[in-house]
């Protein structure tokens, strides 16, 4: 009989004779080997492996075999491969011994059942063995690590409170109803036209709320096609069609889970997702494209539109049960024509930005050019009002801006040329014969300074608070607190 004649022919004897030929290599190959039975314990460790056992804390053999594997090996994965019943064949494994190249197979009986699991050290000084797969991992980690924390960062809130800009009644009141829909879990429903802020309003509802850690997502429906919404908003499943991500992707739903789901242009929704969306907001529950699994979520929608989603109803171009579900907390944002108080700050606040970004002087206005400014009815808002700054930004050599200026940029957008409305001059005030409590005085010539202060810089508020040699915030918190006073609003 020759020697090949002596190999078996038959499929299980090749089997056993493979495992017992692996087997003896990795016996003799290895850096060790170690058993552990089908509830984790360790249960048998070959003469390599016991020289781990001082590094491992262990003078005595009898004192690591028996124990469960994770009670004597930090950070070992054998539980895993027992949950599993999957091997790992190749995996690094760090602990007080040191770093090494492990395989971890599942041993099971005839039934297919699995006995225990089997632990192989293939390199004991990996860190020169594999020196390049290692390096290649690192690198891989960090790539990862950064891409989750960008991303992570992408999907955080840009605003809070402090950037919707006013002190008017009308910006007071929409402030302290989004500081009182921020505490609560209830879907909000923002209402106005363009341009008056409700993107940052959403994000300043999220950013004060106890999701506040948690992501911020948003999807504008008119920006995705009608065909890709339903992907947008539930993911795709692995290998959903042809062509798709064999990983699959994440929608909106799943990336905004435990956050804030902004739905931006609310209006535009097509009748076919609106129905989608309210049976996922109804159920707590998404289907992604291509799978038969349902997956729960936990997202607090902040919708919004510039519509009149009431006639939308009525049109039957809205469904009455999605506009019911989200019009929980409706909060209407006013257009600038209506707090036209606040358009000196916003110019300031806006120019401020606009010389961050551009990396110009910031523009100062003259009390007429201002008063210019916030006489016009600004169809688009405060998007429409940034619009006119920058180009004066981008016309004028000179931060200081006149009215002559405003007036060309305003006839040149289509703008009226509406005359500002001028302050009645200051009334003398009467010196009575009885002397004032002290407070009501200094109250008094504090309002008179700023007064002053406000007229020699022609309106500009950081220039009458250096002038003053106080903060522009402390100026605002008092001429918020004087708006009210008659005598004040006659003087300046």
């Amino acid at each position: 009989m020759t020697r090949d004649d002596r190999l078996p022919r038959d499929a299980q004897s090749i089997l056993e004779l493979a495992a017992r030929s692996m087997f003896d290599l990795f016996a003799n190959a290895s850096e060790g080997m170690l058993l552990v039975d089908r509830h984790a314990r360790v249960v048998w460790i070959n003469d390599q492996y016991r020289r781990f056992l001082p590094a491992l804390g262990f003078d005595r053999e009898e004192d690591f075999v028996g124990q469960p594997v994770s009670n004597v090996v930090q950070n070992t994965q054998m539980h895993r491969v027992l949950e599993t019943g999957k091997p790992i064949l190749i995996d690094l494994l760090t602990n007080r011994a040191g770093t090494f190249v492990v395989t971890r197979i599942p041993l099971r009986d005839e039934a297919g059942d699995v006995l225990g699991v089997l632990g192989i050290v293939l390199f004991d000084h990996p860190e020169t063995t594999l020196q390049p797969l290692i390096t290649k991992f690192a690198r891989l980690e960090q790539d990862l690590h950064d891409a989750r924390r960008e991303l992570a960062h992408q999907r955080r809130s840009k605003y809070t409170f402090a950037s919707f800009v006013g002190t008017s009644a009308a910006a007071v009141e929409v402030k302290r109803q989004a500081r009182r829909a921020a505490q609560s879990s209830s879907p909000v429903l923002l209402l106005g036209e363009t341009g008056t802020g409700k993107e940052l309003l959403a994000h300043a509802i999220h950013a004060a709320s106890p999701r506040a850690g948690r992501p911020f997502v948003s999807v504008n429906m008119a920006a995705v096609p009608e065909t890709l919404l339903e992907a947008e908003f539930f993911g795709v499943a692995p290998g959903a069609y042809t062509g798709a991500d064999k990983k699959g992707r994440d929608g909106k739903f799943k990336l905004a889970d435990g956050g804030t789901l902004f739905l931006d242009e609310l209006g535009d929704m097509p009748m076919a997702m609106q129905v989608k969306l309210l049976r996922a907001l109804q159920e707590g529950e998404i289907e992604p494209l291509g799978s038969n699994q349902l997956v729960p979520f936990d997202v607090r929608v902040v919708a919004a539109t510039s519509r009149d989603l009431p006639l939308m109803v009525r049109e039957g171009r809205f469904r009455e049960d999605l506009y019911y579900r989200l019009n929980v907390l409706p909060i209407r944002v006013p257009p600038l024509r209506e707090r036209q108080s606040d358009v000196p700050l916003l110019i300031e606040a806006l120019c401020e930005d606009i010389a961050a970004r551009g990396g110009g002087p910031q523009l100062e206005f003259g009390a007429e050019a201002q008063a210019l400014l916030a006489a016009q009815p600004w169809r688009g808002n405060i998007r429409e009002l940034r619009n006119v700054l920058e180009q004066l930004a981008l016309r004028t050599d000179s931060p200081l801006i006149d009215p002559a200026q405003v007036d060309e940029v305003l006839r040149e957008a289509g703008l009226p040329a509406l005359a500002p409305v001028r302050a009645a001059p200051a009334a003398a005030t009467p010196a009575g014969p009885d002397l004032r409590p002290l407070a009501e005085q200094v109250a008094e010539l504090e309002r008179r300074a700023i007064a002053d202060a406000l007229a020699r810089t022609g309106g500009n508020r950081s220039a009458a608070a250096k002038l003053l040699g106080i903060s522009r915030a402390s100026l605002y918190d008092r001429l918020a607190a004087m708006e009210g006073l008659p005598e004040f609003q006659t003087t300046v």
